[in-house]
């Protein structure tokens, strides 16, 4: 009787564990400059079945340790899948990471990682979410990064518009978009189709189970307004450190002790100030570098100083320098702090020389993160919105991505 209660008991356990949604982890201190890419530019994986993907990293110990990835497939709602792994995998995947070189001529030195998949492992053969974990030669998680495999089975077109609710008329973006299904068998569309609509690849503001408005022949129409509005922010800021030797718009000074020093201007509250088009790349970077041609080894590390005035906008509560270069995350090592000499916030961040936008955001004291405050919300603003479509047939045991669509509010319209 007690084996089967702790039968039952160990059952519930792993179940419990296994329908975790998989978040993604960040990395410890050591590991810097995760670049994360398909056949595109943008740092989120989309890929279609068969192309491939590349994950590229630092280690700042420069101990030539041995790193490893396993690939986990999940459902809609990012909670694994109840596929095995012979079943969405080709191949075996908990391989080492072989392909790895030590920096060349820099201050800092450090290890460089590189993975492709598919590889002469592992190849994937199903579609949907994903998530890529790295572990450490103990076997501990070093960090995670999602991605997501389609197949081109359906078609979608979309639109961005201005916000006709009065409240936010001049802060956000709507994204209105159709599905069309034509040639593809779908009988129920509100249980079969779901869908995500990412802005910028921030998956924490992502909008989900949004079912059509209704179906025009085979199309299924999308045609919102509140339901899929994002809030426009602002364009990112940027700073560019390819020359060790040259100062830049963003740059006021360089110095050089244990490493290179750069300087940044100090940046100002936007929120009330009138919105400004200044191109950038939705909070991405570039690594590169003009002192080496090889930019994964030949790329210093410098320590970046940001600053930012203090006002009672920010009180007592947090602030923290994000963008896609950390993973837009809120940790102790981003966190600014108070120059009381000086009156305003400051950061020092090691970062390896290239391109990067980044932006302020606020940690409220009841923990909200608050996005615009700092950097102002207007539904000018250059976003690129990602719409993924699942599928699961009835009987299925796993969602399938039969389609995605991009959009951008370059061209937005009332």
């Amino acid at each position: 009787m007690r084996i089967w209660i702790k039968q039952i008991i160990w059952f519930f356990l792993v179940c419990s564990v296994s329908a975790q949604v998989q978040e993604e982890v960040n990395p410890p201190s050591n590991i810097k400059t995760i670049i994360f890419k398909g056949p595109t530019e943008d740092q989120f994986p989309v890929i279609k079945l068969g192309e491939p993907m590349t994950l590229e990293f630092d280690d700042l110990t420069a101990n030539e340790q041995d790193y490893y990835y396993k690939i986990i497939h999940c459902d809609y709602d990012w909670t694994p899948s109840q596929l095995l792994k012979s079943q969405y995998l080709v191949g075996m995947d908990n391989q080492r990471i072989i392909d790895y070189e030590n920096s060349y001529t820099t201050l800092q030195p450090y290890s460089n990682y590189r993975l492709t998949i598919p590889n002469e492992n592992v190849r994937l053969r199903a579609t949907g979410n994903y998530v890529l974990e790295i572990y450490n030669m103990a076997g501990d998680l070093q960090f995670s990064r999602r991605f997501v495999v389609y197949k081109d089975l359906v078609q979608v077109g979309g639109v961005i518009r201005r916000s006709r609710d009065f409240d936010f008329l001049n802060e956000k973006q709507v994204v209105q978009f159709s599905i069309n299904t034509a040639g593809f068998p779908v009988v129920n569309p509100k249980k079969e189709i779901k869908v995500a609509i990412i802005q910028n690849h921030f998956w924490p503001t992502a909008l989900y189970n949004i079912a059509p408005q209704f179906t025009l022949g085979q199309e299924l129409i999308y045609r919102y307004d509140k339901e899929t509005g994002f809030f426009g922010g602002n364009e990112f800021l940027n700073f560019d450190t390819k020359d060790l030797r040259t100062t830049n718009f963003a740059i006021s000074r360089i110095e050089l002790t244990d490493l290179y020093h750069h300087y940044l201007f100090e940046n100002t509250f936007r929120n009330n100030q009138e919105y400004t088009f200044f191109p950038d790349i939705n909070g991405d970077f570039v690594v590169r570098t003009l002192q080496g041609e090889d930019v994964s080894r030949e790329a210093e590390y410098t320590k970046v100083h940001f600053s930012l005035p203090y006002t009672n906008e920010i009180g007592l509560d947090n602030v923290y320098v994000i963008g896609k270069f950390n993973n837009y995350t809120i940790e102790e090592e981003n966190k600014m702090t108070f120059n009381e000499d000086e009156g305003r916030m400051e950061l020092v961040l090691p970062i390896k020389q290239g391109f990067y936008n980044y932006k302020y955001v606020i940690e409220r004291e009841d923990g909200s993160i608050d996005l615009n405050t700092v950097s102002g919300n207007f539904h000018f603003t250059e976003n690129n919105y990602l719409i993924l479509v699942y599928y699961r047939d009835f009987g299925e045991i796993f969602d399938s991505i039969i389609g995605i669509g991009s959009v951008n509010s370059r061209n937005i319209t009332n």
